[in-house]
C-alpha cells in the first residue's frame, strides 16, 4: 500500500462572518447617538462545520484499485458521500458509526472526485469535494461473457472467458466469489474452471428449455496477474431453448438425433479412421459454433503440407464440436463409406442433405453423446464440462 495514496486529508470546512462597528465619542447627541448604537450591537457566533477526513487524499496518484476509499467525520456527521469517474460507475459504500468506506473496487487509470456533505455540531450543512488517480497497469485484463444474448441449447454453460491466465488460485477465488448467476426457474449449479481462462457456471442436469440465465460480473478492479487490472463490469444474459440431443455411434457409424425425446433423423456416417491424430475422439460434447462454408486445412491442428495425413478441403454445413478441429459435416466423397467404415481425419462425414439438415437443427449448446473409440475428449478440447460428473465439477471451483 502506497503511503502517499493512503495518507489522510484533513477538511477543514469554514465560513468566515465578517463584522463591522464604525463610531467614535464626539460631543452632544452624536456621542450619545453612537453609545447607543454600540450597547444595542449583539456578539455573533461563527458556524460550526464539520471536521472530516478523506483517504486517498486530496491530489493522491497511483492509489491501487483494490484500496478502500475512506471518509470519517472527526466532528459533526457526514449525511452522503460520492466517489465517481467520468464515463464510470459510481463507488459503492457503506456509513458506519461515522465513517464512510467503499465496498467496491476502483477502476485502474482513472481520475475520481470525492463530494462529501456534511453536517457541523451546530447544524451547518456544507459540501467540500477532492481528488485523486489511480494506479495505471502495465496490462488491462479484458473478458466477456461467451453467448451473451443467445439461445442455447441445453448443455450450455454460463461461460465468462478472460482473454488471458488468471494466473493464481487466490486472483480465481476473488473473481469467483464476486460473480453471480441467476435463473428463472431456479436451477440448481456450481461454479468451476475449465482452465485458467475459462470460468464456467454448470447446471447439475441438462438445463430445462426456456430457462432464462442473467450472469453479473463485477470485476472492476480485480487483479489477474503481475501488474494486470480489470477495468470494466460485464453483465449479460442468454435464454435455453429446445432440448435436442445428438448421439453418434463411432463404431456402428451411425448418428441419431432426437429432440424432447423423439426421434428426429436417424444418419450414416463415416467418424475418424484409426490412429492416435485421427480417431474421433468418445465423450459428451457442445455444439461450440456453425460456419456454412469454410476450408479445412490440417495445418491448423499441426500437419503441415507435406507431412503425411495432410489435407486442404473445402467443406459445406459445419457444426463445430470441439476446438481441435472435430466437425459435422457434408463429406459427398466419403458417401460409398458413411454407414460402413471410418474413414475421415476426425470430423464426422455426412452426405450433403444430412448435413444441411443437422446444420439447420442445431444450435450452439446442444449436447453430442460420441461413444466407440479408445480415443477421450479431454475438457479443454472443446466446451468439456461435461466430461466431469457434477461432484468432479464441483471439485473445479477455486473455492474447493
Amino acid at each position: 500500500m502506497r503511503s502517499g495514496a493512503r495518507r489522510g486529508l484533513t477538511v477543514l470546512v469554514a465560513l468566515v462572518v465578517l463584522a463591522g462597528c464604525q463610531g467614535g465619542e464626539t460631543s452632544g447627541e452624536t456621542g450619545r447617538s453612537a453609545g447607543a448604537s454600540a450597547s444595542r450591537s449583539s456578539t455573533s457566533t461563527p458556524p460550526q462545520p464539520a471536521e472530516i477526513t478523506v483517504v486517498p487524499a486530496d491530489g493522491a496518484t497511483g492509489v491501487m484499485p483494490d484500496d478502500e476509499v475512506s471518509v470519517a467525520a472527526v466532528t459533526g456527521r457526514i449525511e452522503r458521500v460520492e466517489v465517481s469517474t467520468k464515463g464510470g460507475p459510481p463507488v459503492e459504500g457503506a456509513l458506519t458509526g461515522g465513517e464512510w468506506s467503499s465496498t467496491s473496487r476502483l477502476a485502474p487509470s482513472a481520475r475520481y472526485s470525492v463530494a462529501v456533505t456534511s453536517v457541523g455540531p451546530d447544524g451547518t450543512r456544507v459540501t467540500s469535494t477532492s481528488g485523486f488517480s489511480t494506479h495505471e497497469p502495465a496490462v488491462t485484463a479484458t473478458y466477456g461473457m461467451v453467448y451473451a444474448g443467445q439461445t442455447g441449447g441445453v448443455a450450455m454453460p454460463v461461460s465468462l472467458q478472460f482473454d488471458s491466465e488468471v494466473t493464481t488460485r487466490a486472483f480465481r477465488e476473488q473473481i469467483e466469489r464476486a460473480v453471480s448467476v441467476t435463473t428463472s426457474p431456479k436451477t440448481e449449479g456450481s461454479w468451476g474452471w475449465l482452465d485458467n481462462r475459462q470460468l464456467m457456471w454448470r447446471p447439475k442436469a441438462f438445463w430445462e428449455p426456456g430457462t432464462t440465465v442473467r450472469l453479473d460480473a463485477p470485476l472492476t478492479g480485480f487483479q489477474t496477474g503481475e501488474d494486470k487490472w480489470v477495468a470494466d463490469d460485464v453483465s449479460g444474459s442468454m435464454t435455453i431453448g429446445r432440448e435436442q440431443m445428438t448421439k453418434v455411434d463411432i463404431a456402428g457409424h451411425q448418428m441419431t438425433v432426437t429432440r424432447g425425446g423423439q426421434a428426429l433423423r436417424t444418419i450414416p456416417v463415416s467418424s475418424g479412421k484409426p490412429g492416435p491424430e485421427t480417431e474421433t475422439r468418445s465423450g459428451l460434447k457442445v455444439v461450440i459454433n456453425k460456419v456454412a462454408d469454410m476450408t479445412m486445412d490440417s495445418a491448423t491442428v499441426g500437419i503441415d503440407k507435406g507431412e503425411p495425413g495432410y489435407y486442404n478441403v473445402d467443406t459445406s454445413w459445419n457444426v463445430r464440436v470441439t476446438w481441435t478441429g472435430e466437425f459435422l459435416h457434408s463429406a459427398p466423397w466419403s458417401l460409398g463409406s458413411q454407414g460402413r467404415a471410418n474413414v475421415s481425419h476426425g470430423c464426422v462425414n455426412m452426405a450433403p442433405e444430412h448435413a444441411r439438415w443437422v446444420y439447420e437443427n442445431s444450435i450452439p449448446g446442444d449436447p453430442v453423446d460420441f461413444t466407440g473409440s479408445g480415443r477421450e475428449f479431454l475438457p479443454t478440447e472443446g466446451i468439456g464440462v461435461w466430461q466431469y460428473s457434477y461432484a468432479g465439477w464441483q471439485q473445479q471451483s477455486a473455492l474447493v
